[in-house]
């Protein structure tokens, strides 16, 4: 008895082993993607995103914030300026310096303007 099981455990061995090779499916895929995505790429790992500085004039409620941007923009206009929210505070926000260096010089013109600016590091959104 033992052997007969034996010999039905093997043949069904063999036969899922087989079949398996006969019914495995070979496939290629092909990847049909717009050139521009390569192009994007690229340009991506060219550009610095990743250690940007900013320069922060001053916080407070949304209409003094809203005034000190206008004061900015009418005072330095070679700079982008931003108004950020953050709770409980307006803050106005001034440019996107790649060094700290770039980021100091600018703080070094604005401080004339505006005695408050700063420069920091925002935090990097995940």
């Amino acid at each position: 008895m033992k052997v007969n099981n034996l010999k039905i455990a093997v043949l069904i061995l063999a036969f899922l082993a087989i079949g398996n090779q006969t019914f495995a499916q070979d496939g290629t895929v092909t990847i049909d993607q717009d050139s521009d995505i390569t192009k994007l790429l690229e340009y991506k790992k060219d550009v610095k995103t990743a250690d940007l500085y900013k320069i922060q004039l001053d916080f407070g409620s949304r209409s003094e914030a809203m005034a000190l941007r206008q004061k900015f923009r009418n005072t330095f206009s070679q700079w982008p300026s931003e108004l950020v929210y953050e709770t409980p505070n307006y803050k106005v926000w001034v440019g996107n310096f790649n060094t700290r260096l770039e980021a100091d010089i600018a703080l070094l013109k604005i401080k004339k303007k505006f005695s408050k600016a700063m420069v920091f590091e925002p935090k990097k959104e995940d």
